[in-house]
């Protein structure tokens, strides 16, 4: 397939395809092997080779791991796995070891739910139609409660559900309401599913509140991903018994830097303070920097009730309006947090460096400290600012700068001490990037909400240099702490020890940005080093910066990388680009951290390494709390932008395509961030047909197209909080408008459809 030669048809590479993978039914071969085998050298014949892979999967020829991975497919009758159910009946299989989905239809469901674990048997295949399953038994239910608005009739009630994964609405009987009333938000649990019953019956277990308001609606959020929302009287009992203060006998046991310079830099909405600095000259010249994080294991003992619960959320939630803590709130806030002129125990890590940013050494210490002061961001950034030390990306975001102090003399509470850590984060934060780091500084939009959780504005928190100079920080002292543990000696084998992993790109996801972005004039390196890759990602994000493109682009790259997890196994963190990588700075906030704290006193100790397989699985459940902390975070913030925009009905704002489907253009608003859908039943007078491979809607009769980077001025149409979904109208509309025939239109070719059971003439 190279240039001198001619080119394969498809059904030549799907002939020589089939050929390689019967030749080699055991074998298991990468992208670029397959590129290799079929001579792909340049990027149309790479696509037709993926493009051909892809028909094989679906015909079920060959499987794939999801991971740019490809083997001949072992058919089999019987398999177990995953069940993915929709409100529209489409279900979906996905069977062990695959990510490619196998259709269930409702008649063939067994009544499973969403998430459960059951067996299937294939069906067999009709000429033109998908693979189909029926649902034989299931193995596990993943979860029986669901969350929605009562509806009670006279002598009996239904759950009725917005998440789309019940086809029918469960069934309430009036004796199993717990005093629930119309128009409640509840949580219900499926009690039975009589197989001739097309809805479940269940029981009211717990009332969030009425419709619409904030605490219920938040609560609702939690309970819909089966997150608490509450925290257990006795676990909170436990806590409020651990004494305050600090005794004599421990500070004696522990490194005292009480009399050094030590603050806290954190958002102003913060309480629990995980994470402090502190900064003295030595007597050689050398800077002593300490990274200092809440000792939370010195009180929070493995397998005690406050660590059982803590390990079962994994996580702290931050939704707009509320933090559901990992931990009680007496440590989380109190006992723990770093906070002004209190002695506190810490973790921590103190380095000894050079004005080039450079580690001479460092050590690692249990330390107990004294905050001398509580900075937040925005104090930190005005200080970096009027010394002349900010960076000119931060003093060209909107808004007031103060202006310059010129002299000598630094201005602003412990202005020296706070523009010398400035300065080594930026030289720490330079090398990581000439070493390949990928850079996705992307605005985050927050809330203004009232005192009763209503939205009333919002605003863009941007990472300027205050945030980036407590991350450099943190990300040093994580790395490090990292590679105590994980770098041994050759020969040698390393402890158990959870590590902060992020893999390489999927090759395939690689190749479809870069014929996402050759659209656009860039380009990307698909192949080589995972620096030489990386460095040209890097290049990319800097080259769409400022253009109408960015966020788009910003977007479609970041879903080429894999997810970042825990796990023991360690293979680095590609985004970073650090060889050894954990997280060891929040254990306030995160279950793995506290993990990492107690192995590293452990080993400290002399202790033997744990159980590799014990680790393994705390890994992988708080990979996955921590993924649906996220979703329900996301959730939360969609809430709060239909609540937000449904103040405004009618009202016309100015946005960017962002997204392009057959359903219609999806628009992000410049003015606040609130995404909504102009459905393609709002986009009057012609009909639109979706190009997928130029992500574009385009008019059959006046050609008119809508591509993703295009600005729109649009009207604000529908807010529906229950679905928490946005609908747009166009603001003004340059097409003609006329009528949309209901009974026919001309397809592509032109031809005319049947009206009225007549053809047209």
């Amino acid at each position: 397939m190279n240039k001198d030669k001619k080119r394969l048809t498809k059904k030549e590479v799907t002939q020589r395809l089939l050929a390689l993978f019967e030749a080699s039914p055991e074998r298991s071969f990468t992208v670029k092997e397959l590129f290799s085998e079929l001579c792909a050298g340049n990027h149309p014949a790479k696509m037709l080779v993926l493009d051909t892979l892809d028909a094989l999967v679906f015909d079920d020829y060959v499987s794939s791991d999801g991971k740019g991975h490809y083997h001949k497919a072992q058919r089999q009758h019987i398999m177990e796995g995953v069940f993915k159910r929709k409100r529209n009946g489409y279900n979906s299989f996905i069977p062990d070891g695959s990510d490619k989905p196998i259709l269930v239809s409702e008649r063939n469901a067994l009544h499973a739910l969403d998430g459960d674990r059951v067996q299937v048997a294939m069906m067999a295949r009709r000429r033109g139609h998908e693979r189909e399953a029926e649902v034989i038994a299931i193995l596990e239910r993943s979860n029986d409660t669901f969350v929605g608005r009562l509806k009670v009739e006279k002598n009996y009630a239904f759950l009725i559900t917005p998440s789309r994964v019940l086809a029918n609405d469960i069934f309430i009987p009036t004796q199993n309401l717990k005093g629930g009333k119309t128009g409640d938000k509840v949580v219900v649990k499926i009690v039975e599913w009589p197989m001739e019953a097309k809805s479940p019956i269940g029981k009211v277990v717990d009332i969030l509140g009425q419709e619409g308001e904030n605490n219920a609606e938040m609560n609702a959020i939690l309970a819909e991903f089966n997150l608490p929302y509450t925290y257990p009287n006795r676990v909170t009992e436990a806590a409020d018994k651990i004494p305050d203060g600090v005794t004599a006998e421990e500070i004696a046991q522990r490194e005292d830097m009480r009399d050094v310079l030590t603050f806290t830099i954190d958002p102003r909405d913060a309480k629990d303070f995980d994470d402090a600095l502190s900064i003295r000259t030595l007597a050689d010249g050398a800077w002593e920097v300490g990274v200092h994080i809440a000792d939370v294991t010195a009180y929070v003992h493995e397998g005690d009730i406050i660590d059982r619960e803590a390990l079962k959320r994994a996580t702290s939630i931050y939704l707009v309006d509320r933090t559901i803590p990992m931990l009680p709130e007496r440590l989380s806030n109190q006992l723990c947090s770093l906070r002004q002129d209190e002695d506190k125990l810490a973790y921590s890590v103190i380095f000894k460096m050079n004005d080039a940013g450079e580690v001479l050494d460092w050590h690692l210490a249990h330390t107990v400290i004294r905050s001398d002061r509580r900075f937040v961001y925005e104090e930190v950034q005005y200080i970096l600012e009027q010394n002349g030390e900010a960076s000119a990306e931060d003093l060209a975001t909107p808004g007031e700068h103060p202006k310059v102090v010129k002299g000598t003399t630094p201005v602003g509470e412990y202005a020296a001490q706070l523009i010398t850590l400035n300065r080594l984060a930026k030289q720490l934060r330079s090398k990581r990037f000439k070493h390949g780091a990928i850079g996705f500084d992307r605005p985050e939009i927050r809330f203004e909400i009232d005192d009763k959780g209503h939205p009333v504005s919002t605003f863009i928190r941007l990472a300027k240099d205050a945030n980036k100079l407590v991350e450099e920080f943190m990300l040093l002292a994580n790395r490090t702490v990292a590679e105590h543990i994980g770098r041994v000696a050759r020969g040698k084998k390393a402890k158990v020890f959870p590590y902060r992993i992020h893999d390489v790109p999927d090759p395939e996801k690689l190749i479809t940005l870069s014929g996402f972005i050759a659209k656009f004039g860039y380009k990307i390196r698909t192949e080589g080093s995972k620096k030489d890759v990386s460095k040209s990602l890097n290049r990319l994000l800097e080259d769409v910066k400022g253009k109408k493109e960015q966020g788009m682009v910003e977007m479609v790259t970041l879903r080429a990388m894999a997810k970042a997890r825990y796990s023991i196994e360690n293979i680095g963190h590609y985004g970073l680009m650090f060889d050894y990588y954990t997280h060891f700075t929040s254990p306030i906030r995160r279950y793995p951290d506290m993990m990492v704290h107690r192995l590293l006193t452990r080993y400290a100790e002399g202790g033997r390494s744990v159980s590799a397989s014990k680790y393994e699985e705390l890994c992988e459940h708080s990979s996955a709390m921590e993924q649906l902390a996220e979703t329900a975070e996301r959730a939360s913030t969609k809430y709060k932008q239909v609540e937000f925009m449904a103040d405004r009905l009618g009202q016309e704002f100015e946005g960017i395509i962002d997204g392009v489907t057959e359903f219609g253009l999806y628009v992000e608003l410049e003015e606040n961030g609130c995404e909504g859908m102009i459905p393609i039943r709002n986009l009057s007078g012609d009909y639109y047909d979706f190009d997928e491979r130029n992500f574009c809607l385009i008019g059959r009769r006046h050609r008119k197209r809508y591509a993703l980077g295009d600005k729109l001025r649009i009207r604000v149409d529908k807010a529906n909080l229950e679905r928490r979904t946005l609908d747009f109208m166009l603001a003004d509309d340059d097409l003609p408008a006329a009528p949309r025939p209901t009974a026919f239109a001309p397809d592509k070719r032109g031809q005319k459809k049947k009206k009225n059971g007549r053809k047209r003439k």
